[in-house]
């Protein structure tokens, strides 16, 4: 009955996330080699953006 707090201390070693180059954020995964951030490293060249990520401007009620 050791599947507790002793085997969460192996899973130290293992890395799957780096700085991304472009972004700077810690968010380039070593396995699929593309920033979930900004996109950096996939086969777009553009920054990874959606339209629901920014903010709406609030409309001003008139009087």
């Amino acid at each position: 009955m050791s599947k507790g707090t002793a085997s969460f201390g192996k899973k130290s070693g293992s890395k799957n996330m780096i700085f991304c180059r472009r972004c700077g954020q810690r968010t380039l995964t070593l396995r699929g080699r593309t920033c979930a951030s900004c996109g950096f490293g996939g086969s777009s060249k553009k920054m990874r953006s959606y339209k629901w990520q920014k903010p709406r401007k609030k409309s001003v009620l008139l009087r």
